[in-house]
């Protein structure tokens, strides 16, 4: 398989980091616009999904049902907003909230049965393209490759890395 001529470009000549700096400025606008050209199903349209129910949904599609606290701290976010969006999502049909039958005060948050093949079809095509991209990777790598992405985001959210 060959590669885009910016990313053999970022492995020699020059600068290296401007080298590898000016491929992903390439690099990111175009992946950015073919992830929003992923297709919402017909089933979710009429939702008004936003990026940030995607990424309750993927963890609850990926990793199961679970609290509104675990959803929270997978999504580094507060619970307050959680249970906003878990309430929308409630109300629109797409997610069910169970008693927990250990803790009967908790609540199991879950993707329901009827949208599970819809969601499925959604975040499959973009889940699909990742193991493909990090499978040839050692353990390693991927972690690196992880670790940069979330370097670049605090970064341009002007946030301090930890």
């Amino acid at each position: 398989m060959s590669r885009p001529e910016s990313l053999d470009a970022a492995e020699g000549g020059g600068n290296e980091v401007d080298d590898a700096v000016r491929a992903l400025l390439l690099l990111m606008p175009r992946m950015v616009g073919r992830v929003k050209k992923i297709p919402v199903p017909e089933a979710l349209r009429s939702f008004a999904l936003a990026p940030r129910h995607l990424s309750l949904l993927a963890y609850l599609l990926f990793d199961g049902p679970m609290t509104v606290n675990e959803l929270a701290a997978r999504l580094q976010v507060a619970p307050t907003t959680v249970s906003l969006l878990v309430g929308d999502l409630s109300r629109k049909g797409i997610l069910e909230r169970r008693e927990d039958e250990a803790d009967r005060r908790r609540r199991i948050i879950g993707i329901a049965a009827d949208q599970q093949p819809a969601i499925t079809a959604w975040l499959a095509p973009g889940a699909a393209a990742w193991r493909k991209a990090l499978a040839p990777l050692t353990p390693d790598q991927r972690r690196l490759f992880v670790d940069t992405l979330l370097a670049y985001e605090a970064a341009v959210g002007g946030e301090e890395q930890g």
